[in-house]
Formats: structure tokens, sequence, C-alpha cells
């Protein structure tokens, strides 16, 4: 029998094999939740799930990851829209697993200025990725999320601080109006004016109004809803709401749709309906309607009541953005309902169908319960996992709950969210990102500081240079060493010759002049002259000798160039001081070996080999020296 338990029944004991209860437990696994929309147990039990698997995309957190960010290939903008979709999380079941992670990406990501314009962010960052993190910031106030430590950017000032910054960008010079997608000129889009930036800086307007009570905001919800029936990006009749249009031709627009724009817009709507009374408030009644007809166009199946993502879904197209979209639209027509009750009818039953159709086809990844993309493929797994697939997963599961959560506060009904109406100053108008940081002057004890790790730092380079330059077949000491550098510098032209001597800083005569012939004097011991090259000076029995460098005027280069056309790499050069001035190719004993220029030097008589000449030869000229007091070539 197989390890495992007994089972009493009568008299007898059944061992039930932990074989036999792994493959039942395996079985379950592979198997699709089942949920129960009349328990709010299986529908936070099922969402606690898809959650937790959401997260295992997620390294924020842990040694080496970024508070707030995704890794790659996930974008910022989607990072902001995780951390809102914790946020709801949270208010829908009551669970704080993960409230730490959410409130430390929520504040990591805020930027120095507190407007979520992180400056690792910054250059690439368009005005829809800083709206997605300002809505999470939003609901955070409005579903009254625990709050930040008093000394801490609060979430309804980070929320007013991006309005503020894109209120700034508003364009008029190009189609009448509207934000473009991009912030700064470079990036590519900046030409572009789509319709989601347009939804959330519409959508955080209309909130805060609400929110708020300031008028001020709801001035500029309504203004952007008029911009974007007047461009066309939103229909007036269809209600349908467009990619967007470059600012080249206004006119011509990009007629893909969006799940997130269409929901965008739709809570916005019901924000501003909830703010406002009388006529205005019929008006804005009249257009949540027109939006949720118009947003049925995202329902398939065969009963039309199943969310897709329409533009990208049917031709296995979307991409690593577009398998989140849904995400939002859950998200957002489910808080519509709180603000616009009589939707209740319409919304619930399409959020409800669309649940089980998204739980079943959590059956993929490894651990046999990631969810899919394509939900009109009842109980199949469309074998695309990700984080966009579990938040849309995830946010249409929460939202068959929002019959049993509270209604979203505001600063008169309980919201204790801080504010800051000129938060963002900063950052208003702002178009360098260069400049985003404002610096203060520095103090005395800064210079001081600046000029000690100035010196440090230079030092640390000299000092280094010694090392690497340093010939380790020498005893000679550091001090002496350095003191016995030289550099040489020939153009490749050969026009000129130039020497220049460190050594001399630290000790030595430096330069004179001949007083024969008034030829550039130094007289310093051995040198290698090589082309663009630093090289040491050996130190092993050589005598005082000179470089004469005739001026240029007197036309007289002591040095000549081979007249072999061979490549260097094939020979080896052999300056005999018995035949000044004759030049010796000689075949090498191996074709791998580099080239070196064998100078013999004459002394007491002697012929011996230079050991310090023997380097790699020039660039086909020969350098010769000369001994001191002589007129012969050494």
């Amino acid at each position: 029998m197989l390890p495992g338990w007994q089972v009493r029944t009568g008299n007898h004991y059944v061992g039930v094999a932990v074989g036999a209860v792994g493959l039942l437990l395996t079985t379950q696994l592979s198997a699709a939740y089942t949920l129960d929309m009349s328990s709010t147990d299986s529908l936070k039990r099922v969402a606690s799930s898809i959650t937790q698997d959401m997260m295992s995309f997620y390294n924020g957190h842990q040694p080496g990851g970024t508070p707030g960010l995704l890794p790659p290939p996930y974008y910022w903008w989607e990072a902001g829209a995780l951390m809102g979709a914790l946020v709801d999380y949270w208010y829908y079941t009551g669970d704080t697993t993960w409230n730490s992670i959410t409130e430390e990406g929520l504040l990591f990501q805020a930027g120095p200025n507190n407007d979520y314009m992180p400056l690792n962010q910054t250059m690439t960052e368009g005005n829809d990725d800083q709206g997605f993190w300002a809505m999470a910031s939003m609901s955070a106030a409005e579903y009254s999320f625990p709050n930040p430590p008093a000394d801490k950017p609060q979430w309804l000032a980070l929320t007013q601080a991006v309005f503020n910054t894109q209120a700034a960008r508003w364009d008029e010079q190009e189609c009448g109006g509207g934000l473009r997608w991009q912030i700064f000129t470079w990036n590519n889009g900046f030409d572009y004016k789509n319709s989601i930036s347009q939804a959330c800086f519409f959508n955080i307007g209309a909130r805060l109004a609400r929110y708020t009570g300031n008028q001020t905001y709801a001035d500029w919800a309504d203004k952007t809803w008029n911009w974007m029936e007047a461009s066309g990006l939103l229909d007036k009749k269809t209600y349908y709401v467009y990619d967007g249009s470059h600012t080249n031709n206004c006119s011509e627009i990009t007629p893909y749709q969006w799940t997130y724009n269409a929901g965008a817009f739709l809570l916005g709507a019901a924000a501003m309906y909830n703010y406002t009374t009388g006529p205005t408030q019929a008006r804005w009644r009249t257009r949540i309607d027109g939006l949720l007809n118009g947003t049925m166009v995202f329902f398939a199946g065969e009963k039309s009541n199943i969310m897709s993502e329409v533009a990208c879904e049917p031709v296995n197209l979307c991409d690593l953005d577009q398998q989140s979209f849904k995400a939002y639209l859950a998200r957002w027509m489910a808080a519509t309902i709180k603000w616009a009750p009589w939707t209740y009818d319409r919304i619930k039953p399409l959020l409800a169908s669309s649940a089980t159709a998204a739980a079943s086809t959590c059956t993929g990844g490894d651990n046999g319960r990631m969810c899919g993309l394509k939900w009109t493929d009842h109980g199949k797994h469309d074998g695309s996992v990700g984080v966009g697939q579990q938040m849309a997963a995830m946010e249409i599961v929460l939202a068959n709950m929002i019959q049993h959560v509270a209604d979203p506060l505001t600063n008169s009904t309980g919201g204790t969210s801080a504010g800051d109406p000129a938060a963002g100053g900063s950052d208003v108008g702002r178009t360098d990102p260069f400049t985003m940081v404002e610096y203060p002057p520095p103090t005395p004890a800064g210079r001081t500081g600046a000029c000690v790790c100035t010196i440090l730092i230079l030092l640390g380079l000299l000092f280094g240079c010694i090392f690497v330059l340093s010939d380790e077949n020498t005893d000679a000491s550091p001090p002496k060493t350095v003191s016995r550098w030289h550099w040489a510098i020939i153009p490749r032209g050969g026009r000129r010759l130039r020497r220049k001597n460190v050594g001399s800083l630290i000790k030595g005569k430096g330069p004179s002049y001949s007083d024969s012939d008034g030829s550039l004097m130094y007289e310093k011991e051995d040198v290698m002259v090589k082309t663009h090259y630093v090289v040491p000076i050996e130190e092993t029995g050589h005598k005082t000798g000179s470089i004469n460098i005739t001026p240029r005027r007197h036309h007289q280069y002591h040095h000549q160039r081979t007249q072999s056309g061979q490549p260097d790499a094939l020979k080896y050069w052999d300056h005999d001081g018995n035949n000044a001035g004759q030049i010796h190719p000689t075949q090498p004993a191996s074709q791998s070996e580099p080239p070196v220029l064998q100078l013999q030097k004459q002394s007491s008589g002697m012929i011996r080999k230079s050991a310090s000449l023997q380097k790699k030869a020039m660039q086909n000229r020969v350098v010769h020296w000369k001994e001191k007091g002589s007129n012969q070539y050494a």
C-alpha cells in the first residue's frame, strides 16, 4: 500500500494513497474556477487566487526590484493600472495582503515633484501614462484606502498635481484643443492627439469635481468632452470613441475602438452626473446612456454578452498593452453603477456573464489556473498568460460585488485624503525634462567637498595610470618610475615631432636649446617614441641620451620612412650602430609574433641591445637617437 491516510469504515480501514490524492489535486488544478454569483465568498475566493497569480509577475518589492514597476517588457503605465487594480481588490474584499505593496508603489513612483513624473520615466512618459497613475490615486482617495504617513504625499494631492500639469499642456494651436499623446517633443507620438489621453484627463477632472466640489475641475471636464465631440473622436450619434488623429490632419481619424476609451469616458460622465443638478445633470444622463449603447460593440458571443477586445482579439493581434484593456472597462462599468444607479440593470448582467466566461478560461500556465485573453472561448485557454489577462479576469470577478460595497466618498461624506489645489506647480508648463529637479545653490561646504572629491578622483586616475604603465620587470620605486615617464607623439603624417616630458614635473631640467644649431634638446634617459602610445622608460644600464628635434623651419627630422612596402607585421627592424641610418629587414621567427624595433646602442666600445627599445615597429618610420656630445647615432 502506498503511504497515506486510513479511513475507518465499520471495523475496517481503507488506505487512501497519497498518489491518488495527488492525482485528485492535479485534476482540480487543471479545472477552471467555478463562480457562484450569489456568493460573495465564492467571488472573493476566486478573485484572491487570480490576484495572487497576477502578483507573481511583480517583483518591485523584492531585492533588485523597483517599487511600483513591473519587469520588462511591461511599461510604466500598466504598473500604475496594476496599483489601481490592487486598490480595487482591497475595496471589494477588505483583504489587506497587498496594501503595503500598493502604498509603496504609488508613493515611490510619484516623482520628485509628487505628480507622477518620476525621473526614470519622464523621457518617454505620455499624458495617458501619467493619467493612469492619477486614476489609481484618485480611487485610493475615493475608497478611503489607508492614507500615507503625514510626511508623504497624499492620494488626493497626487491626483490634483497630475491634473494641474495636464491642464497646462492643453494645446489650442493644433486641432483647436486637446492633449497630445506625448509630453515632450522628441517622443514618437507627440504629433498625435489620442482619445485615451483626453479620457484620463476628463475622468480625473470629473472625479475631482465630485470629490472636492470645485467647479474648475468640472469646467475642464466639460471642455474636454466638447472638444472630443467637435474633433469627431467621440461620435455624437453612436457614442463610439475612436483612437485619435494626427495634428497634421486633424480630420483624419484613426477609427479603432478600444474598451478603455469607452470605459474612462463612461465613469467620468457618471461622476459629472453625480456632481451636477437640473438640466445639466439630465444632459449627462443622456450621455451615459449613449456611452452604454456604444460599449455594446465590445460584447460578443452567441448572446452578445461577453466582453471582448474586438479590435484585436478576433484576429489574434492584441499586443501587451491591449491584453489588459478589458480590465479597465470592467472596473469603470461597475463603478458607474454607484453614481448612476439606473444603469445597474444594464451593466450587472454583462458583468456576470463576462466573469463566468473569464473564469472558465483560467486553466493555463504552469499552475493550471492562469487566465486567458479570449473569454468568448468558453472553457478554453488561448495559450496567452500575463499581467493583463490576470488583471482583466480579477476586475471582472470583483465587479460582480459592486452592490455589496460602500459608495465612493467625497471630502464632505467622510473622505480623509488631504488635498493641495496648487500641487504639481514645479512641473506645470515644463517642457524640458532636464530641469525637472530644481537643485539649491551650492554651499561653501559643498564646494569644498566637491574640490576634495575632484582631487581624489584625479589622484586615483593618476595612480591608476602608474599601475597600468609600470614595468613589472624593473625594481624601480613608483616615484622613480613616475619621474622617468615621457610622452612622445608623432602624427601619422610625420609632419612634426612633439615631445612632452611629464616626468619633468617631478624632477628634471626639461627642454633646452643646442648652442650649435638651435635644435630643441631633451636631456633625459632612453625614450621610446611611439605613435599615440604612452611608454614607460626602462632604467637598465643605458647612458643618458637626448632626442635631437630640429625645429620645423630647418626641415631637419631625424627619422626616415622605411622603403619597404611589406607590412610591419612581417618584419623585424635591426638598427645597427655601426651602420647608422641603414635599415635591414629580417624575417621573424614566427609569422604570429609581433614586430619589434631592435635598436642597438654603442656604449664604452660595446654593442648591446636596449631592452627598453624593443617595442613594436612604428608606422613605417624609425626614430634615430643621438648620444649627447656626439655626432654619431647610437
